[in-house]
């Protein structure tokens, strides 16, 4: 994979309905869902201008889940609302080991004495969500959780300055891939329902009449307002150790040996709501907390003023 320095056009329909000879969500598409998929080993490189990183994962397994995340029918793991047009669907990847690794490229600007940064991780698991609608299988909405157990991460200092200038190189192309998809996004409109068809009784179980305010109300309760992107760690052991001393020459001659910080997280989530404007209700948020609605009405207030300056000019 390479990070492009201006975001690609849009995919544009699901290649699996095109090459199916259809334009909607359909039995090509729930065929291909339904696969479960166990891969012994698989490695991804990924190349950008400031850096190039390599992921690596043992014994990776991907299926559908049910809306509480477990294995079942495949019948249940997704939720087909034709009233709304929409389509939820769930996914789950699992791993044994997870290892990372990033270097500065040789034409970066970084540090050539720069340390590469490596983190090996045991059991963790991702947990996707999609938002799609009938009638092009063109996502929506999406959520995706990344859940690691207990983590060990030892960084030196130099490490820890190379992963902020990562950060910075990979926010740069996120952002215009932002951009993108905000300008590209339509505005709210009415869908019209899709024409009823055999497939759509694979949504629901056999000997199961459809009701329609049930289905809308279990939809509701399961979707996605906005995408969001979550990272969920139980424990992490952080130490961060001073390397400059095997930098400077003479500085083991003079006794100037470097510190160490260690410090233990418990329970740390990370929330990310990149759509998500300034005002709107965050009562859909994961962590929801009522110390968010003073924060909301705080943020109304200033959007206001803020619109009212913008009418003065």
């Amino acid at each position: 994979m390479r990070t492009c320095e201006e975001p690609r056009p849009p995919n544009g329909q699901s290649p699996i309905a095109l090459a199916a000879g259809q334009s909607e969500y359909g039995f090509a598409e729930k065929v291909v869902e339904g696969m479960f998929i166990v891969v012994n080993s698989i490695t991804i490189k990924i190349h950008s201008k400031a850096f190039h990183a390599s992921f690596e994962l043992w014994q990776l397994q991907g299926y559908s889940v049910n809306p509480n995340w477990q294995q079942s029918d495949l019948r249940l793991t997704r939720i087909t609302d034709p009233q709304r047009g929409e389509v939820l669907t769930f996914k789950e990847l699992t791993w044994q080991t997870l290892r990372i690794e990033a270097d500065a490229t040789d034409n970066g600007d970084q540090d050539p004495v720069t340390t590469p940064l490596r983190l090996i991780t045991n059991q963790g698991r991702i947990q996707i969500s999609l938002k799609r609608r009938t009638k092009d299988c063109n996502v929506m909405a999406s959520k995706l959780m990344f859940l690691l157990d207990d983590l060990l991460w030892v960084l030196t200092d130099s490490q820890l300055k190379a992963m902020m200038k990562y950060a910075e190189s990979l926010s740069e192309a996120m952002e215009k891939s932002a951009q993108q998809r905000k300008s590209l996004a339509p505005e709210s409109v009415q869908i019209t329902p899709p024409a009823p068809s055999a497939q759509q009784s694979w949504s629901q179980p056999f000997g199961v009449s459809p009701n329609a305010s049930s289905i809308g109300q279990y939809f509701d309760k399961h979707d996605m307002k906005e995408s969001s992107y979550h990272l969920l760690i139980s424990r992490l052991d952080l130490h961060i150790c001073d390397d400059s001393h095997t930098r400077e020459s003479g500085a083991l001659k003079h006794g100037m040996l470097g510190g160490a910080m260690q410090l233990t997280f418990r329970r740390m989530a990370f929330d990310y709501y990149p759509f998500h404007r300034a005002g709107d209700a965050c009562k859909h948020w994961v962590r929801y907390s009522e110390a968010m609605e003073t924060r909301g009405q705080w943020a109304k207030t200033l959007v206001n003023e803020f619109q009212s300056k913008i009418e003065k000019l």
